[in-house]
């Protein structure tokens, strides 16, 4: 007969102690605050039940979170800190049980919550991540629990392959999964109505099924939990997308689109009649595109999430846009600039007057380096304003006007009233027009510092750019200070960074003389980092975003060639010759530093860029 062995705490420092992961001192260190974080992390677990409306909140915790809890750091290394992760993929390997990476993303929720009560998951901290008609695989947090194995072989009727993840991130996923997916189920089956939004004709005749939502508590907890796993995950923006059959949620997260989940199509109105509810718009207009604001709490913040609706040919789709106070109002230094780039802007933005301007594509991070500039030099004795399409986000800081052409509101046209207003600074949303442009560029002339973005590919262009919209090329000589191009890339999960080499091809493809170092007799090889997927970055390696800058200074020799109006080759390598980096050249020094990855540089860079 095998012995049987139990979870404990003194189990699992045993088991740290003898993979070298945790030191004598450390163990007697931890069995003196075991009780005294237990304690914590309980109340914590209550504190936060209770306020989420709940009277069931589990009196366990798991000792791999109390161990975690004491932020204790292997052979007193920061780079690796014991972790919950850490910690139960070391007993993953002491027990010969598979370790898996949860990604809420690749499991079937509605086959999870078909097999396992929430009861039952939560109680039991237990999340079914697969199977079929004969066996199921249990995602659980105690694998040494035999009579969990035996319950959750009669609650099935199925073989039970077992194999364990972090307690936290199972507790989390059932969270979202059973939250989301049993309220959009309760709505489903409350929604009775004979909806059919595959036709565009009778779509617009969903009033009764409005009539419903408006008072349906399944569908307001559905929106939230959709709000909240957003927040959860970083998600920039959430696409609810009406198909033919279904409809389906997608969630932007470091730029990327991922599928997230798929809501039954009598629910879809239900759920986009929440959402324009919330941000104040017209619940019986589904025909013509709406634009709306919703302001939220996360934590001890304010998040605005931008909503705008349009009619498909399935249904009326709503894209939110979440502005986070923390991801745009952030300072100069965390932007990404490198030393001499970051000193060039600052010493734009510290001139009394003059043209700085910044662009790039849509979602390159313009506002955010915009917003951050603002932020950097306002003071009480100085008046910024703002002129906006729409504002993205509300900030008591500085003036905000958003443009209204419904009303004669363009870009030109409140900067041309906003130099009534005794401004210093002037940030300009988008110059679209020679109108707004020549109007910028006088109030520069008149002693006003004014920033403004542009929508082009690189810096040089910018300038080419101005003068093809009929910009005189003197008043623009004599204006402009500099202009910022910009990049986002994504940078390497610090929870699965690797260093890896890159190839020959690779580097030759980036640019780089590989010629030259063979002919020196040296490898041609770069060390640079890459993310291998961990649950935190959702097994993409990425996590997070860096901005790769292009900084242009507009000197004398510049002026030069704006007045003699040189093409953009010209401008672009004088300003190499300067001293410029360019995006390419940028985004190839962030791999080398280990901060992104060679895939990123491709995507977001173009040769010779």
């Amino acid at each position: 007969m095998e012995r049987r062995i139990e979870l404990t705490f003194e189990f699992l420092c045993d088991l740290l102690q003898n993979a070298g992961m945790l030191t004598p001192e450390q163990r007697r260190d931890a069995e003196l605050r075991q009780e005294r974080e237990r304690a914590r992390l309980l109340h914590s677990r209550v504190s936060g039940s209770r306020r989420a409306g709940l009277t069931n909140a589990d009196d366990k915790v798991h000792p791999a979170e109390v161990l975690a809890a004491m932020s204790f750091l292997i052979n007193n290394d920061q780079r690796f800190p014991l972790t919950e992760q850490v910690i139960v993929q070391a007993m993953a390997k002491a027990i010969n049980i598979t370790y898996v990476h949860l990604d809420p993303l690749k499991i079937d929720a509605k086959y999870a919550v078909q097999t396992l009560s929430r009861p039952f998951a939560r109680r039991h901290n237990a999340l079914v991540v697969g199977g079929d008609d004969t066996s199921v695989t249990v995602a659980v947090s105690n694998p040494l629990d035999v009579e969990l194995i035996e319950n959750l072989r009669s609650f099935t009727r199925r073989d039970v392959k077992l194999v364990i993840a972090p307690p936290t991130d199972i507790q989390r996923i059932i969270t979202d999964i059973y939250g989301f997916r049993s309220s959009v189920t309760a709505a489903e089956r409350e929604i009775k109505a004979d909806v059919d939004i595959g036709n565009l004709e009778r779509y617009v005749k969903l009033k009764r099924v409005e009539d419903i939502e408006a008072n349906d508590s399944h569908i307001i907890n559905a929106v939230e939990y959709l709000f909240h796993y957003a927040f959860d995950q970083r998600a920039s923006d959430v696409h609810v997308e009406p198909h033919r059959d279904q409809s389906v949620v997608r969630m932007r997260i470091d730029g990327v689109l991922h599928p997230v989940n798929v809501l039954p199509k009598v629910v879809h109105p239900a759920v986009v009649s929440r959402i324009k509810m919330l941000a104040r718009l017209d619940i019986s207009e589904k025909r013509r595109p709406q634009d709306g604001r919703i302001k939220t709490a996360r934590g001890d913040r304010e998040v605005e999430i931008r909503v705008s609706t349009m009619a498909t040919a399935f249904g009326e789709k709503v894209v939110l846009r979440i502005f986070d106070p923390e991801v745009i109002l952030r300072d100069m230094s965390d932007l990404g600039m490198f030393d001499k780039q970051f000193a060039l802007f600052e010493q734009f933005i510290q001139r009394p007057h003059g043209l700085v301007l910044v662009t790039g594509p849509t979602g390159s991070g313009k506002t955010t380096t915009l917003y951050s500039a603002l932020r950097a030099i306002v003071t009480p004795d100085i008046n910024v304003t703002t002129i906006e399409d729409p504002i993205e986000i509300v900030t008591d800081q500085f003036n905000q006007v958003e443009i209204q052409p419904k009303v004669g509101i363009t870009f030109a046209e409140a900067l041309r009233h906003l130099l009534r207003q005794d401004p210093d600074v002037i940030m300009v949303g988008e110059v679209r027009d020679v109108e707004t442009a020549n109007i910028a560029i006088q109030a520069a002339l008149t002693g006003h510092l004014v920033l403004a973005t542009l929508h082009t590919n690189d810096s040089a262009a910018t300038i080419t750019r101005l003068l093809e919209l009929g910009v005189d090329p003197f008043l623009l000589a004599s204006t402009i200070v500099g202009v910022i191009a910009q990049r986002l890339v994504r940078t390497i999960c610090p929870e699965c960074r690797i260093e890896t080499f890159l190839t020959p091809d690779q580097m030759s493809l980036l640019g780089l003389d590989t010629q030259n170092l063979a002919a020196q007799g040296e490898a041609p090889s770069l060390m640079v980092a890459a993310g291998q997927g961990c649950v935190k970055c959702r097994q993409t390696g990425m996590f997070g975003r860096s901005g790769a800058f292009e900084v242009l200074e507009v000197d004398e020799k510049i002026r030069k060639l704006i007045i003699s109006r040189a093409s953009s080759k010209e401008i672009l390598k004088q300003a190499r010759q300067d001293g410029m980096l360019t995006l390419r050249e940028a985004a190839i020094r962030k791999l080398a530093k280990g901060l992104t990855s060679f895939e990123e540089v491709v995507r977001v860079t173009v040769e010779g860029s």
